[in-house]
């Protein structure tokens, strides 16, 4: 009965996303315990503590790091569905942070920074995010990055993670920097 639930809500997200979440079904007919604690990371970002576009280039320079397709997709469309405009979401996937705005570069250089553990270069930007949105925007950020990370990390250990693929921000294919290079 739990499993043909979960299964029934797999079903949804692939359906409201477009998103093939074959990966999601592995976890659940292995282990339903450990598919309902992976569920419950998706609601650890407060995305009410920073700015949308902010956490939107978080959450996309962590997936880029992992993902060269559909977690990335995914990604995007769920950013541009939380209000970050189409435009601030081309300019995060190509890495162009003068077209980005203050608060997603913020976020952006952060997460480059703190991805590729340079912490040089993230410590006045924590304090800027900080100063900004205070610790509880920090750790929203922080988290965007954590679950950015996580989902394509699980999908390609468990090998399904073949198939890379452009990426439509409204309707238009978006160049990708390949901001794993960089980390």
């Amino acid at each position: 009965m739990l499993k043909a639930l979960l299964n029934r809500q797999i079903d949804r997200l692939e359906r409201q996303w477009g998103y093939d979440a074959s990966y999601m079904r592995a976890v659940l007919a292995a282990s339903p315990k450990t598919f309902l604690r992976f569920g419950f990371v998706t609601g650890l970002v407060d995305r009410k503590a920073a700015p949308p576009e902010a956490l939107a280039a978080a959450g996309v320079v962590a997936t880029l790091v992992e993902d060269c397709g559909p977690c990335t997709q995914i990604g995007v469309d769920m950013a541009a569905a939380g209000g970050a405009r189409p435009e601030v979401l081309r300019a995060i996937l190509a890495g162009d942070e003068a077209a980005m705005g203050p608060d997603a570069a913020l976020a952006f250089s952060f997460a480059r920074a703190s991805i590729a553990r340079d912490m040089e270069a993230a410590d006045p930007l924590r304090d800027e995010i900080v100063r900004r949105w205070g610790q509880a925007g920090l750790v929203a950020i922080s988290m965007s990055i954590t679950t950015g990370r996580m989902y394509p990390t699980l999908k390609y250990a468990l090998g399904y993670g073949k198939a890379c693929s452009k990426v439509v921000v409204g309707g238009v294919a978006a160049p990708v920097a390949h901001l794993a290079e960089a980390a």
